[in-house]
């Protein structure tokens, strides 16, 4: 069933006013300014250039939202032609709801507050940016609209981020990016 047709479906049985007009036609959308999604990620957010991250912005945050989570994945890893696993780049969560984006390298300083960072595939808390050892790699930037904050999960791994998120997912939006050496 398509999206109209679920709308449909929805406002047949809850009735017209259940959800705004607004609420109806809007979806969570994540995008940046520094590349088009499905484009190539400039050189200056990756391990050949300043290695910060690029600003990204959103929009369409469902009501109900009490913290927002980003993580930021590469499943080509290392080599496209033979993945073998999925390199995590950049592990966010709790930004509270309000938030409409993140500014060019964002650190832990510049983070809204509340909001933590997990640990990436170095090992290291914040941004790690591309830096692919063979090939054009995807990088996934994943936001999600969570119906709670996350406890207690200090400098979590993205699989403990993602554990902690189940059953707790209101809405997501994806960005990609590529980049080649």
């Amino acid at each position: 069933m398509k999206i109209g047709g679920l709308l449909m479906l929805l406002l047949a049985i809850t009735g017209p006013t259940a959800f705004s007009a607004e609420e109806q036609i809007m979806t969570m959308k994540i995008a940046s300014p520094a590349f088009v999604d499905g484009g190539e990620i400039p050189r200056q957010y990756t391990c050949d250039g300043t290695d910060q991250s690029p600003a990204l912005h959103w929009e369409g945050v469902p009501a109900g939202t009490k913290s927002l989570a980003l993580i930021v994945d590469d499943p080509d890893a290392p080599d496209p032609a033979a993945p073998k696993m999925t390199w995590v780049h950049w592990v966010v969560y709790n930004m509270p709801p309000s938030v409409v984006g993140l500014p060019e390298g964002a650190d832990a300083a510049s983070l809204p507050p509340g909001t933590r960072q997990g640990l990436n595939d170095w090992k290291r808390e914040g941004w790690g940016g591309p830096c692919p050892p063979v090939g054009r790699h995807r990088y996934f930037f994943k936001l999600y609209a969570l119906d709670t904050e996350l406890p207690g999960l200090g400098l979590a791994t993205k699989n403990k981020v993602l554990q902690a998120m189940l059953g707790h997912v209101l809405a997501e939006a994806q960005l990609i990016g590529t980049y080649q050496h």
